[in-house]
């Protein structure tokens, strides 16, 4: 059995793909300047859509319970590059906004998930020391 129904490592996994973002943003953010640099992006939606297509089944501890059609397994993400764009006359096709703005969210979207998993590991904490 798993602690948490594998909350935790849903967690970690979502951790993971906002570091994975925050990489690529600030890789962009450094060759801002690079002629015939492409900017990169870290995409989950198109494998998150993929997944949910899918049926999914839940575990059934009691009668009562609703069934599903399949299981679905988790989620991935791939870091790709934009070659379809340029902004600049060198080639280049990093714009400083959207990546600042890109940034912006990725920061809230990691400290949310930081206070989650930190919330999961002070209820555990509550748990070991008896309710206190």
């Amino acid at each position: 059995m798993s602690m948490f129904s594998g909350t935790i490592q849903t967690l970690e996994q979502s951790l993971n793909y906002a570091s994975a973002k925050n990489r690529a943003i600030s890789s962009n953010l450094a060759n801002l300047d690079t002629p015939n640099y492409k900017a990169k992006d870290v995409t989950f939606k198109n494998y998150l859509a993929k997944e949910l297509s899918q049926p999914l089944q839940a575990k059934r501890t009691n009668s009562k319970h609703l069934s599903f059609q399949g299981e679905a397994q988790p989620a991935g993400y791939k870091t790709i590059r934009q070659h379809a764009t340029s902004y600049q006359h060198n080639g280049n096709n990093v714009d400083v906004d959207k990546e600042m703005a890109n940034l912006a969210k990725n920061q809230i979207y990691y400290q949310a998930l930081v206070d989650r998993i930190n919330g999961k590991f002070g209820s555990l904490q509550t748990v070991l020391k008896g309710g206190r």
